[in-house]
């Protein structure tokens, strides 16, 4: 009984221990909640903690439920009245909106028609008060309509009279209307708009000269070519008599009532109608196209005023301003000769008008501004040609434009303008047009050395001879005996080439014309420039020629002979120089021509391309060569592929008949000298491990066959066996070999005497060590004979004593 009493007392115990620590859970930061939650697992009675917490668990969650349940209608409630006013707010902004909207487009009539009549009422009120004082202001009104229209008409005389009357008799007459006083106080403002009318026409003036200075200048530029083509009489034949004095008379009277009572003209503004002048016998002077009265009312009115300074500092500044115009060539220029005569026209146009403003008015310009102008135009002029000229590729636009800077410097000069720069800049471009000269004749011979067939022309007539003869000088005496048909030992292309070196130094001299050069300058400009043509120009283009892929053997014949023939000619080129610029080559300081220079070097390229095309054929028939180096039967013929090799070089060293006797000598030595260094490079290469001796007398005909070529001379001019010797080295060391005399060369190596002289020890310890390796691979049973162990030790012996040989000599 004791004992479940106080189980019951601890139950009860626990149970307020677990409601404390319950509440202390509820009421307690999580961050303190540990030493209360330790305190439940130090005790034994955690489980039945877990049962309480999750009854206490569930009590809130129903209490929540509860509160949720009791307040979720009023929530609903609230949400539904929400909508309903959202949807009658949307319908009140729509009508709002909409009433706006109504307003804003009904009050704009309304406004538009308040501005209206606002604008109206306005000018109402302006024009009656406008009628009112015109009425009592009309005579001065009048005076100043007539004043207006004096400057209207460009009357600036009378203008300046009516402003004097209107100042000192009618104004007084009003003078107690207030706006007397403020005509009173215009008046300087008339006066000083008189000057900017006047200032106006002469603004047209310079912009009307401006637009039509290239016009001006074209006409000076005409009249100074008339002047250097006309006869001095003609010349100076009065122009009294000419049927173009009334209309000049007509263009050049400056009256001050000029044009009163007509529209304003192209008269006016300074440049006269003048119609096609080219159907004209005669080209009006450039002063007769231009009125300047203009410029001299306004100087004149500018004068009376007081204020002819600032007239002069206005004009002196806008026609710098115009010059520096003038002066901007434009960027395509240099395509086309129009755009450079347009340049050249717009400037002697511009300083054509000055000069006569300088002549016909007192001060307005002076020389020193006239000097300052010219002096900036020079330079820009110059430094735009420079320019420009470079981009020039067509010599015939080159020498257009030579021209025409003549014809431009030759007018400027007229007009006192010292020019010794432009044709100091003309030997500038002097030099260009060389290059673009070299550049034209390069495609020239180009084209010649590509159409030629290199092949000597052949002439059945006389008359063809002679032209050919004409066109090239050639003497020979015995192809002048032989009869028709004949050849001429040169293709084409040497007249060809010829004639186009004299129509180099023909435009060469077409440039020289005009430029106030001495004979003797102009004979060195020609000499120097068809040097550049022989030894840059055509010796390129006979280089390209020589050194192209598929030139062949006749054709580098046939160039060395051409170029031999224009060698000899170069004698006449000199001639034909001097006779055109009459200066002797024994001059001091002349100039020789190096065409001898630039033919040797071609013809020596074309030998060089002859050995090099030589050698590369007998390579190829080499790779022909189909040796059977193990091979044990005797031959008694060359090889096929060496036969036709040796009649190849025949039918070629035919060819060279015409050839000078050294070139066809050094090319028959040089072609033998390779053979014979081919074929011992044939025999002694790695690839052939072994040989046998059959294989050697093979190679040995194959010799004999290149040593008969050489004895039989296929060119005349060797002494005797002298082409042999090419030979001499592969014949010694082949007789060496068949006739197996090693005691010989053994005993006499390294006297002059020695029958095997031309043998090097290494040669034959190489071709020896082939014939080793033969004898014992294909000798399997040598070591059972007799005979085959003695001819194996003889070549061990032999080898051995070669390498004692080698290697004294390298100690």
């Amino acid at each position: 009984m004791e004992r479940g009493k106080m189980a019951e007392a601890e139950s009860l115990e626990t149970a307020a221990e677990h409601e404390r620590i319950l509440r202390e859970i509820e009421s307690t930061d999580t961050a303190c909640i540990g030493p209360t939650l330790r305190s439940v697992y130090d005790g034994e009675e955690h489980g039945r903690f877990m049962e309480k917490l999750e009854t206490r668990i569930r009590n809130h969650d129903r209490e929540i439920e509860k509160m949720c349940n009791f307040h979720y209608q009023g929530f609903v409630d609230s949400i539904t009245e929400l909508l309903k006013v959202r949807g009658e707010a949307q319908k009140l902004k729509n009508q709002v909106t909409d009433t706006n909207r109504k307003l804003q487009h009904e009050g704009k009539e309304l406004v538009i028609a308040m501005e209206e009549l606002k604008q109206c009422r306005l000018q109402q009120r302006n024009i009656s008060a406008t009628v009112d004082k015109l009425m009592l202001c009309l005579p001065v009104l009048e005076m100043y309509s007539k004043l207006r229209d004096q400057m209207k008409t460009k009357r600036h005389y009378p203008a300046l009279k009516t402003l004097e009357h209107l100042e000192h008799t009618y104004l007084p007459q009003v003078s107690h209307y207030r706006f007397c006083k403020v005509m009173v106080d215009n008046i300087p403002k008339l006066r000083e708009e008189i000057k900017d009318v006047s200032m106006s026409d002469l603004k047209d003036f310079l912009e009307s000269i401006r637009k039509h200075s290239d016009k001006i200048g074209e006409t000076a530029m005409k009249q100074a070519q008339q002047q250097r083509n006309l006869d001095n009489i003609i010349l100076q034949q009065p122009r009294i008599g000419s049927k173009r004095k009334p209309k000049k008379d007509a263009y050049t009277i400056f009256d001050t009532e000029i044009g009163s009572t007509s529209p304003k003209s192209e008269q006016d503004s300074g440049i006269l109608d003048v119609e096609d002048e080219e159907d004209d016998e005669e080209v009006p002077g450039a002063q007769d196209l231009v009125d300047f009265s203009p410029v001299y009312r306004c100087l004149h009115i500018y004068s009376v005023l007081g204020a002819r300074e600032t007239f002069e500092n206005y004009y002196r500044k806008q026609r710098r301003k115009q010059a520096r115009l003038v002066l901007q060539p434009p960027s395509n220029m240099h395509e086309t000769l129009d755009g450079y005569r347009k340049y050249f026209n717009q400037i002697v146009g511009f300083f054509v008008v000055e000069d006569h403003i300088l002549h016909t008015t007192q001060g307005l310009v002076n020389r020193a501004y006239i000097d300052e102008l010219w002096e900036m135009a020079l330079s820009k002029t110059i430094a735009a040609l420079r320019t420009h000229s470079s981009y020039c590729s067509d010599p015939n636009l080159v020498l257009d434009l030579k021209n025409l800077i003549v014809l431009f410097a030759d007018t400027l000069q007229v007009y006192g303008f010292p020019v010794n720069q432009l044709f100091d800049m003309l030997l500038e471009i002097r030099d260009q047009y060389s290059e673009t000269l070299l550049k034209k004749w390069s495609g020239i011979f180009r084209n010649i050395l590509d159409s030629d067939n290199y092949s000597p022309i052949p002439v059945t007539s006389e008359e063809i001879y002679k032209k050919v003869v004409g066109q090239f000088p050639f003497q020979d005496t015995e192809l002048e005996k032989q009869p028709f048909p004949k050849k001429f030992p040169f293709s084409e292309f040497v007249p060809k080439v010829y004639n186009q070196i004299k129509e180099f130094i023909y435009a060469c001299l077409k440039f020289s014309e005009d430029l106030h050069l001495s004979s003797t300058e102009v004979d060195d400009m020609i000499r120097k420039s068809t040097n550049l043509l022989l030894t840059r120009t055509l010796s390129s283009s006979l280089q390209n020629v020589i050194k192209r892929k598929n030139i062949g053997l006749t054709e580098l014949v046939q160039i060395i002979i051409n170029t031999t023939h224009l060698e000899k000619s170069c004698k006449y080129l000199e001639e034909f120089i001097t006779n055109i610029t009459n200066v002797l080559p024994e001059t001091v300081h002349t100039t020789k021509l190096y065409g001898t220079t630039t033919f040797k070097d071609a013809r020596h390229a074309a030998e060089e391309e002859i050995y090099t095309n030589l050698n590369q054929k007998i390579d190829q028939f080499l790779q022909l060569a189909d040796y059977d180096w193990m091979t044990g039967d005797l031959g008694n013929k060359a090889s096929d592929y060496l036969v036709d090799l040796i009649a190849f070089l025949r039918s070629t060293f035919a060819v060279f008949t015409h050839l000078p006797g050294k070139v066809a000598q050094t090319a028959c030595m040089s072609a033998c000298k390779h053979l014979a260094t081919s074929l011992m490079q044939l025999l002694l290469e790695a690839e052939v491990r072994q040989l046998t001796l059959g294989a050697l007398q093979q190679f040995s005909l194959d010799v004999r066959e290149c040593e008969q070529f050489a004895r039989s001379g296929p060119v005349p001019g060797f002494q005797e066996d002298t082409l042999q010797l090419a030979f001499i080295d592969l014949r010694q060391l082949l007789d060496l070999f068949l006739q197996w005399d090693w005691s010989t060369y053994l005993a006499d190596y390294g006297q002059p005497t020695c029958k095997y002289l031309r043998v090097n020890p290494v040669t034959a310890l190489t071709l020896l060590e082939k014939m080793k390796d033969t004898s014992r691979k294909n000798n399997m049973f040598a070591q059972f004979r007799k005979n085959e162990r003695d001819k194996q030790k003889l070549i061990d012996t032999v080898a051995k004593q070669l390498r004692g040989l080698i290697s004294s000599h390298h100690s």
